[in-house]
């Protein structure tokens, strides 16, 4: 077998990403991803022919994407991070199988060619889909969708496909078995309130305050939908020419049946505007460009395409910014541990950055700081 790229290759946390199946043998951590193991199993799909080369797509800050290639055919290739893993995380099985449900109805996600259940292979499972070329937005506009036209343009397509995926019908089909919308809500809030005491070394008393605010004003579903669960410009992949356009929705790991306002709240709360505070979960800056939808804009295009009322809107944008401050803690506190060495740029920012989430998300709640404290 050949192999076109180096076959050792290290990560920030000094462990090997990539190696073959012999030289894995003798890590003490195993590799990411076995170019071998790899290679065999594209072989039994049907997947390209020929020499493998690779490259990671994004930071690897949760799951991890690897873009292949062999002999001109490329794939990407999806899983998680090291074992062991947090009860009912990462699951690559799970990713793929909603992404295949959603692109049987009219969803554009990119096709999924095969699926690894084996845990001998990799470590964990993962999945093999297409490659898309596109566009995603993140710190600079595209030329091709710069022009004030588009740039409101790629504003309305970021609502109008949401609202397109909350029209899903989940009541029949396979996707009335995918997940369970009763209780989501009160879920999430036990869920999270029960992550933080285990991932945190200090005490940030606006946790608990705003976990109970929460738990008392919990607000009735109005509606089952699938929800994305991470909902944001710089998840979605537009066409490379203009009009503005999503040809895909990217990084299904949130995915559940649940209130389609979680995702509206978790998109409105996280957005960047001119008049938005810093935050940890600014992930696609260009927004603050005139030309763009503000929030509020953002809600009213959402609001005109349902019949959903939106009052209680700020419940699930306290409910984002909150549960972003308990998976946040958990990567700050990792750091501090010395697990991510080599973060210079986003763990160090969040000694400030998590109590700068809480403080908006009190914002939201309507509890002012004095309160909080």
């Amino acid at each position: 077998m050949a192999v076109t790229a180096p076959s050792m290759h290290s990560v920030p946390d000094g462990s090997e990403v990539v190696a073959t199946s012999a030289e894995a043998a003798a890590l003490a951590s195993p590799p990411l991803l076995i170019l071998d193991a790899v290679t065999n199993f594209l072989d039994s799909h049907n997947l390209g022919s020929g020499p493998l080369s690779w490259a990671q797509i994004g930071d690897g800050q949760s799951n991890i994407t690897y873009r292949l290639e062999r002999g001109g055919d490329v794939f990407v290739l999806r899983r998680g991070p090291r074992p062991p893993l947090p009860r009912s995380t990462h699951d690559m099985v799970r990713e793929a199988r909603i992404q295949q449900l959603l692109r049987g109805r009219g969803i554009p996600v990119p096709a999924i060619l095969a699926v690894c259940e084996d845990e001998s292979v990799l470590g964990v499972p993962f999945y093999v889909m297409t490659f898309l070329e596109g566009l995603v937005i993140t710190n600079t506009i595209p030329p091709a969708l710069s022009s004030a036209e588009q740039r409101l343009a790629t504003s309305n397509a970021v609502v109008d496909t949401l609202v397109q995926l909350h029209a899903v019908d989940v009541a029949t089909g396979d996707l009335a078995s995918f997940g369970r919308a009763d209780g989501y809500l009160r879920r999430q809030v036990e869920r999270f309130s029960a992550l933080w005491d285990i991932n945190t070394t200090r005490s940030l008393p606006d946790v608990a305050l705003l976990g109970n605010w929460l738990a008392d004003n919990l607000p009735a579903s109005q509606q089952a939908s699938v929800l994305h669960g991470d909902y944001r410009p710089g998840n979605l992949m537009f066409h490379p020419s203009a009009p503005a356009r999503v040809t895909a929705v990217l990084d299904w790991e949130m995915a559940a049946v649940g209130d389609p306002l979680a995702d509206l709240g978790y998109l409105t709360a996280t957005y960047a505007q001119p008049d938005n505070p810093p935050s940890p979960l600014e992930l696609t800056a260009v927004t603050r460009n005139p030309g763009y939808l503000t929030r509020g804009q953002l809600i009213s295009r959402y609001q005109e395409q349902t019949t959903l009322s939106l009052d209680a809107l700020p419940w699930y944008q306290a409910l984002a910014l909150w549960k972003a401050s308990i998976f946040c803690e958990a990567i700050y506190t990792r750091w501090l541990k010395g697990e991510r060495p080599n973060d210079t740029l986003f763990a160090p920012t969040l000694e400030d950055g998590v109590p700068q989430l809480l403080a908006q998300a009190r914002v939201f709640a309507g509890l002012s700081p004095a309160a909080a404290r």
